[in-house]
């Protein structure tokens, strides 16, 4: 039998040869590919901007829809706004009336005692002149004897300016040869906008929920006209410069322990109409039990809910999962599952709204009122949540504390609490319907109990998920300004900004100077030290030698 030839040379100059071939053929076909990417993208977004002047031509033609109904309570603030306006001007109506007898004082409505005006704001000091001669008398030895100061909170328009970078060229005298610095660098390739600018832009878009067409619209009457197709592409393009970013989040979160887990739905453009997508996110937070890792929060975009995706995420990841009780967790906390099972730890919030929900006495009221069908007060949900209510109570003393002083009190106060109400809805359970809303309630605690009281073995672990829903405010918030993410691509960056923004929240850091200062710096600091801009190492901007 004749030996395999190898088609490899033996020769080591030969093989880096071949190996350097390779390579560059392996470079040149990602640069096709991410060509093609790039055309096609180019592609989708004149094919959108054609139906989205087609959907406005037609909407001029043929009128505006009907608006949705707001809800109750938007309208309750909006209501709230116009009392307090309402108020302030009656208050007013009364000073310039009492002004004008002797007899009759002004009505003063009692307000919150205001804060005063923080510290780090400049001051501008106008200083009135003083009289030359006594008012009184006419005696111009007057002598000082102090002052008194009256603050006034002020704000200055936004101003906008255009840099002007100048790059002079030098030639050489004795060998001809032509210097000239280097331009400046902009986090878009070919870019215009100033690292300020955008961290604007992407803070307004997905910090304040302002859509790009909205923010193009109030740049435009400020007097800067940009289309909302350039702002895009610079989002699109400072998303992928700050990726570095995430992925240390990311691999920061996926280090911890204990996790916070929950999801919500975001609408997504579809052909027909808009599908469900999903917005996961897990939150690493140790404040509770005086850890000393910092806080922070993960975002991922996902087109639908299956299960699959959470798996994904924590793929390599093992420890104390706290979540709710949706199914598609079920395969983390198989026994046989790889590196290692994943604990649950039950959420306190989500059982006692159950029962909560039968045992509002103010919602059954309000609604009888209004004569609408109200539903029945039970006296064993009202009991459920005061018991469930004793444990909240223990829990408030010990927030804060270290995970050993929290696991003493829990196993002396919370544990004897916890073995009563065991044995309370047990009884309870046997003398109701099994379809009953009360016996689901009850179910849903005493099928998961293990994963309820595991709160009892670790102090590290919260009573309840509060956090990652915290987190999540965001999304629900945002919804009602931008209605629908309009592509996969676009949930995916929406979902690395939200990780960048919610980080820097959860560590009291202002996440537009953040965004500002890390993308001024990012193209030139080392990859060494990228953990220096994370929100919780950063130190505020850095002063540039000769700057004002």
């Amino acid at each position: 039998m004749e030996a395999a030839v190898s088609p490899l040379p033996d020769d080591i100059e030969a093989l880096k040869a071949l190996l350097a071939s390779a390579t560059q053929r392996a470079n040149e076909a990602e640069a096709k590919l991410a060509n093609a990417h790039a055309r096609e993208s180019a592609t989708e977004a004149v094919i959108a901007h054609l139906k989205l002047q087609i959907a406005k031509l037609r909407r001029e033609q043929y009128a505006a829809s009907a608006e949705r109904t707001r809800r109750l309570l938007d309208q309750m603030e909006l209501q709230l706004e116009d009392l307090e306006a309402d108020a302030a001007e009656d208050d007013v109506a009364a000073e310039a009336a009492a002004e004008k007898t002797a007899t009759i004082s002004a009505f003063e409505r009692k307000r919150p005692a205001r804060k005063p005006f923080p510290e780090h704001l400049p001051r501008e000091r106008v200083v009135v002149p003083a009289p030359c001669s006594c008012p009184a008398c006419g005696g111009s030895r007057l002598s000082r004897l102090g002052e008194d100061i009256t603050e006034t909170l002020e704000a200055i328009p936004r101003a906008w300016k255009v840099i002007q970078t100048v790059r002079e060229k030098f030639s050489c005298r004795d060998c001809e040869a032509i210097t000239q610095p280097p331009a400046p660098f902009h986090v878009v390739p070919r870019g215009w906008a100033g690292p300020s600018f955008l961290a604007m832009l992407l803070f307004e878009k997905y910090g304040q929920h302002q859509p790009l067409n909205r923010q193009a619209e109030r740049f435009a009457r400020e007097g800067v006209p940009l289309s909302t197709s350039t702002l895009a592409d610079q989002v699109g393009a400072t998303a992928f410069a700050l990726m570095p970013l995430y992925r240390l989040i990311e691999a920061h979160i996926l280090a911890a322990e204990r996790l916070h887990g929950d999801d919500t739905t975001v609408p997504v453009m579809a052909k027909v109409k808009t599908d469900t997508a999903r917005l996961w996110v897990y939150v690493r937070d140790d404040r509770p039990f005086a850890g000393a890792d910092p806080p922070a929060a993960l975002f991922h975009y996902s087109r639908d809910r299956r299960g699959e995706h959470p798996r994904t995420h924590l793929a390599s990841w093992s420890g104390i999962l706290q979540a709710d009780a949706y199914g598609g967790y079920g395969e983390l906390y198989a026994p046989g599952r790889l590196p290692a099972p994943v604990l649950e730890a039950g959420c306190f919030a989500h059982a006692r709204r159950k029962f909560f929900e039968l045992a509002d006495v103010a919602s059954a009221a309000r609604k009888k009122n209004r004569g609408e069908h109200a539903g029945m007060i039970y006296p064993i949900a009202l009991e459920a949540v005061q018991r469930i209510d004793g444990l909240f109570d223990v829990e408030r003393a010990i927030n804060g504390k270290d995970a050993a002083e929290r696991l003493a009190a829990r196993r002396e106060l919370s544990a004897p609490l916890m073995a009563e109400l065991h044995a309370w809805l047990t009884t309870q359970l046997a003398r109701l319907s099994r379809n009953h809303d009360l016996a689901k309630a009850i179910n849903y605690m005493l099928r998961r109990w293990d994963a309820f009281t595991r709160f009892l073995d670790d102090g590290r672990v919260c009573l309840t998920n509060n956090a990652a829903e915290r987190a999540l405010r965001c999304v629900p918030l945002g919804r009602k300004a931008w209605l629908f993410c309009g592509s996969d691509r676009g949930g995916q960056r929406a979902a690395i900004m939200y990780s960048l923004i919610g980080t820097a929240k959860l560590n009291n850091v202002d996440p537009q100077a953040w965004l500002a200062d890390v993308l001024a710096r990012i193209a030139e600091h080392p990859v060494s030290r990228l953990d220096d801009l994370l929100p919780w190492n950063w130190s505020g901007p850095v002063q540039l030698p000769g700057a004002a």
